[in-house]
């Protein structure tokens, strides 16, 4: 079985895996990084986004092979109960989870934009988080959280 080398939330792996095996499937069943969800299958509702180097990306249609050699961010890589990111602490805050299921994938990409964009509008989180599907109404929370969460890192310097 070939091998395949990537950080995994700032850990060198290698991991022993067929390569054309989905980024998810080895991320929830080899890795035990279950944060990441498996939603549509074909990289459309978000709901298994993870970062690579920095950029949302939907992991279940992202073959194993393609992440060698880059670094991978999971839901468990952005923050702890002990040290949550203060994407987490604004979600909380403004009670903007529901069922819990898309979340993560939302995170992810909050983070993203917020490492690309530390001061969104409005209008950035909501073009960010297109590719998220949610059902549970909780939108305009969502969009809250993360334009307080930017406040918040940019307040901490």
């Amino acid at each position: 079985m070939p091998s395949v080398r990537f950080r995994l939330n700032g850990v060198e792996m290698n991991v022993d895996a067929d390569p054309e095996r989905s980024l998810l499937d080895v991320l929830r069943g080899s890795l035990g990084m279950i944060g990441a969800h498996f939603g549509c299958g074909a990289g459309e509702c978000g709901a298994c986004n993870v970062l690579i180097d920095d950029r949302a990306t939907a992991s279940c249609d992202t073959p194993v092979w393609s992440v060698a050699g880059k670094d991978i961010t999971t839901l468990e890589g952005l923050g702890s109960a002990e040290q949550p990111h203060p994407l987490q602490r604004a979600f909380i805050a403004e009670q903007a989870l529901q069922c819990g299921y898309c979340v993560p994938g939302i995170l992810i990409s909050a983070a993203a934009l917020l490492k690309r964009n530390p001061s969104p509008t409005s209008r950035d989180v909501k073009e960010a988080l297109d590719g998220n599907l949610c059902r549970c109404g909780s939108h305009n929370r969502i969009v809250r959280a993360v334009l307080r969460a930017a406040a918040e890192m940019a307040a901490a310097g």
